[in-house]
């Protein structure tokens, strides 16, 4: 009985485990299906609270302890820590996460027992799941089951809903085939499946097919530059003459260009500090009529303020500061208390304010480019929301953090899926990898190879027009969750008061 207890956990554990595989670099989609059928498949409205919140907390630590992996890289080579509190702190932050990610399957105890609880009630709780894990705390929208078809049929889907309604057909396709486990003589529902399947893949791949949004005719050539520059030297102060030429280096070949990028903070100090050098980038840049858009740690001497900022180098007032900062990295929870006490809570640039509500477009030869720094570009809502009027999406990056792990990779899918979503296309600029040009489809269109010192240039035209996503963001397919699961647990109380 013990040991068939272990295998129903360890299960559970592996399916989570494999979940990750659907996504980059992998790009295994059908494990994805697998890992909620089984997920599904264990959770029942006649368990209590405390058995599905248990359930679907292995499940999701499988996930995280896997797919969340880099963080084990980031805090290990670049926050100091030794392998062994390192290795501790990674398991603490995906215990963490999988504590949010199985909170809202509680809810699963109180729908009524019957088929269309298990159809319809456990894909809506799942994607409230994802909806609550992208908002709690500062939130961690990574890994959605949706990211799995950037490259597929499915992605045409993403346009009208973004990546949360391709979790939610997911997750539909993996409760009717859960439920046809549990009913295995139901012929009807295994019809009703293979419509389902048919209706989902066969949408989407019509739906590909529609110009949600359409060229402007503005072509402009841009060249982006990945200075490839040790982690550990970034800020370091006797390194940064050498930053410094290395980045006016591989600018001064491309003056001439529309636009040149520079990555995440790739200034080695605050503006400020750099006067004589900018002026000197500024001058040349002018006579060339080249616009350069920088990464940069900003300083605002009035409030005593930095930002995480993208700025004009001819125009440094003319900026953008980033809303949605990395716990940690960019700034500390608990300040007070963890400041001094080990060195991962003293990282450079671990004091960084966020700015609210500061949509702003960079404009370049008649297209106005919508900026996102990092993190950002992981919060769909968010850059669908900053993208209404713009005609190009913009990120800036610096993934060394990630080190040679799977997170760059993860990063420039959910990148990807952003162009999808507002049919835009997208130029993404980081410091070693990965660079490059997508397309309003998602499709890579031109990459620089990672962990090298590389200039890329590529030829972009604006797009003008609105997806659906990009007007109403995840809200439908959040309200549409909300309301199946509310008519369910209404059904569960009339049962109940009907006995």
């Amino acid at each position: 009985m013990e040991n068939s207890s272990f295998f129903r956990w360890l299960t559970l554990l592996i399916s989570g485990a494999i979940y990750p595989l659907g996504m980059a670099p992998f790009n295994f989609w059908p494990t994805v299906i697998i890992s909620l059928i089984v997920l599904f498949l264990s959770l029942k409205t006649t368990l209590s609270p405390k058995q599905n919140f248990t359930k679907s907390f292995v499940f999701g630590f499988g996930i995280f302890i896997s797919g969340a992996s880099w963080i084990y890289v980031s805090i290990h080579e670049y926050g100091f820590l030794p392998a062994p509190i390192a290795a501790f702190a990674t398991v603490l932050f995906c215990l963490f996460i999988s504590m949010l990610f199985a909170s809202t399957f509680i809810l699963v105890s109180f729908m009524p027992n019957k088929q269309a609880s298990y159809l319809f009630g456990l894909p809506s709780i799942f994607i409230l799941s994802e909806c609550f894990r992208s908002w709690a705390f500062t939130g961690f929208p990574w890994l959605y089951a949706g990211y799995s078809h950037t490259d597929t049929w499915l992605n045409g889907w993403a346009p009208l809903g973004g990546v949360l309604l391709l979790s939610y057909l997911l997750a539909l396709i993996s409760s009717f085939f859960a439920q046809i486990l549990r009913e295995r003589q139901n012929k009807s529902l295994k019809v009703n499946f293979l419509f389902l399947v048919l209706f989902i893949s066969l949408g989407g791949f019509f739906l590909q097919q529609v110009n949600w949004s359409s060229s402007n005719g503005e072509m402009m050539d841009v060249v982006i530059i990945q200075p490839n520059i040790n982690q550990n030297d970034k800020w370091a102060i006797d390194k940064r003459i050498k930053i410094l030429q290395q980045l006016k280096d591989q600018t001064v070949p491309h003056l001439g260009k529309d636009l040149i990028i520079w990555p995440e903070a790739a200034l080695p100090n605050i503006p400020q500090n750099l006067s004589s050098f900018l002026e000197q980038m500024a001058t040349s840049l002018e006579l060339n009529q080249t616009v350069l858009l920088a990464g940069a740690i900003t300083y605002d001497t009035k409030t005593g303020e930095y930002f995480n900022s993208i700025i004009n180098i001819e125009n440094i007032a003319s900026k953008y500061d980033k809303s949605h900062l990395v716990p940690f990295g960019e700034y500390v929870p608990l300040e007070k208390f963890l400041r001094g006490l080990i060195k991962f809570f003293d990282l450079p640039m671990s004091s960084i304010s966020s700015r609210k509500d500061n949509k702003l477009f960079f404009n370049v030869k008649n297209n106005k480019i919508s900026p996102n720094i990092c993190y950002e570009v992981v919060y769909p809502s968010s850059v669908a929301r900053n993208s209404i009027g713009s005609n190009i999406l913009l990120t800036v990056s610096n993934d060394a953090w990630f080190g040679k792990s799977i997170g760059p990779k993860q990063h420039m899918q959910m990148a990807q899926m952003r162009a999808i979503e507002n049919s835009k296309p997208l130029l993404r600029a980081t410091n070693n990898g990965i660079s490059g040009l997508v397309s309003h489809k998602g499709e890579i269109v031109d990459m620089a190879p990672q962990f090298t010192r590389s200039e890329l240039g590529v030829s972009v035209s604006g797009h003008v027009g609105e997806t659906p996503f990009s007007r109403l963001q995840s809200i439908p397919i959040f309200v549409i969750s909300i309301i199946t699961y509310v008519t369910l647990f209404w059904q569960k109380l009339s049962l109940r008061r009907g006995q």
